[in-house]
């Protein structure tokens, strides 16, 4: 049985326009349409956009999210999928790291200003556009 696209979205419990979406991405296969125009996807469709959904959720990119679902289609190995999964928690450990150096450097900014005054002379402020200066901390 076919589901039209808002019963695709309800099952699926997202909104028609990312389902549009998602079909002009490449990340969903284009459904054929009945002879009034109507799309109709197959039931499968539902996991492949609770799979986008939930892929979307760990931080994969679209781009990530077609490369995973390439290799679900058969083109690919697990050691594939382990690859592209390993080259994702990099990135995000490297984002971990740069968030706590962020989160550093605004602490010591902070500690830096009373909080009182005029911004002229503000310490966070001549920080900021200090020329030259190298971060607060590496």
């Amino acid at each position: 049985m076919s589901l039209k696209i808002g019963q695709l979205a309800k099952q699926a419990d997202i909104g028609i326009e990312t389902i549009r979406f998602y079909e002009r991405e490449g990340l969903l296969p284009a459904p054929p349409r009945s002879a009034s125009g109507y799309r109709h996807y197959a039931p499968g469709a539902v996991s492949r956009l609770q799979f986008i959904r939930r892929a979307k959720h760990l931080g994969f990119t679209l781009a990530e999210i077609g490369e995973l679902l390439q290799l679900q289609d058969g083109s690919g190995s697990r050691a594939d999928v382990k690859a592209l999964t390993k080259r994702k928690l990099e990135k995000v450990e490297q984002r971990i790291a740069d968030l706590r150096r962020m989160r550093k450097e605004l602490s010591e900014l902070s500690g830096r200003c009373n909080g009182k005054g005029p911004v002229g002379g503000c310490p966070i402020i001549e920080a900021l556009t200090t020329q030259g200066e190298r971060p607060l901390s590496d």
